[in-house]
């Protein structure tokens, strides 16, 4: 009970982890999976043929393509916006401040479905066809206020004299913001834009209501489940879920490499 007692946090931040990464696990599992039928639900023998071919199926490479431009083109978008209203927002001072910093979260705090009807309806009334701009329109909307938070705190937490230093030795605003405020900001950017990134490459109720006849991936991961599910969309799966775990090691790695070189 000892033991229990004084490692009870570790076993409780272990279990939640298995439980985040389970369903990670059954897609990288069934994406080696041969099926008897349409449905990949139950293991039936060990193939490399879906990872072989992942381009196999119909129009899954088209949507996957139309996700990840859609995706980086938000995230840029969002990015550059939120960055700008997150250093608006901490600091300077203007009327309207506390009420526009309440705006910005509202796509946080609102059901997905109601901004779906909301921009459907906005799209229609002002006779705009829908497609890929009106995906991107509508995930650079919803990236946004993701993007305040992640730059807004970590802009409150930049110490003002590391800049008034940089003033001090004769460097201009643009010099000071690209040398000084921009590199201490960056994490906080970098973990906005990841975000954005997530968001928009997996998000499908905003992108069904504003599609119109285009297809991302997530809108055809769905579609293929009502008539079957190709072994190839696990394959997809997994290669992302490597992608991502990937780059967050490789981020931590250069954070730690150099945290080590500096000088104590």
């Amino acid at each position: 009970m000892r033991w229990l007692r004084r490692n009870l946090v570790v076993i409780f931040g272990l279990g939640t982890l298995a439980y985040m990464i389970l369903p990670n696990v059954v897609v990288t599992v069934f994406s080696f999976n041969n099926p008897a039928g349409r449905f990949n639900y139950a293991w039936q023998e060990f193939s490399l043929d879906a990872w072989k071919d992942p381009c196999g199926v119909a129009d899954l490479c088209g949507s996957l393509s139309l996700s990840l431009q859609i995706a980086v083109w938000a995230t840029i978008g969002a990015t550059v916006l939120g960055t700008a209203i997150a250093f608006a927002l901490v600091r300077y001072r203007f009327r309207a401040r506390g009420a526009v910093n309440s705006l910005i979260f509202l796509p946080m705090a609102m059901p997905e479905i109601v901004m779906a009807a909301s921009l459907l309806a906005l799209f229609l009334n002002m006779g705009i066809q829908l497609g890929f701009w009106t995906i991107l329109i509508a995930h650079v909307m919803f990236c946004l206020s993701f993007v305040v938070a992640a730059v807004k705190a970590r802009v409150l937490s930049m110490d003002p004299r590391l800049e008034e230093a940089a003033r001090d030795l004769y460097a201009g605003p643009v010099q000071t913001f690209v040398r000084v405020t921009l590199p201490i900001a960056a994490p906080g950017i970098a973990a906005g834009a990841l975000l954005s990134f997530a968001l928009s490459f997996d998000d499908f109720i905003i992108t069904n209501f504003n599609s119109g006849n285009t297809v991302t991936f997530p809108m055809f991961v769905w579609g293929s489940a009502q008539r079957g599910t190709p072994v190839q969309i696990n394959v997809i799966g997994t290669a992302m879920f490597v992608i991502a775990v990937l780059v967050v090691l490789v981020g931590q790695m250069v954070g730690n490499r150099r945290k080590n070189a500096q000088p104590k």
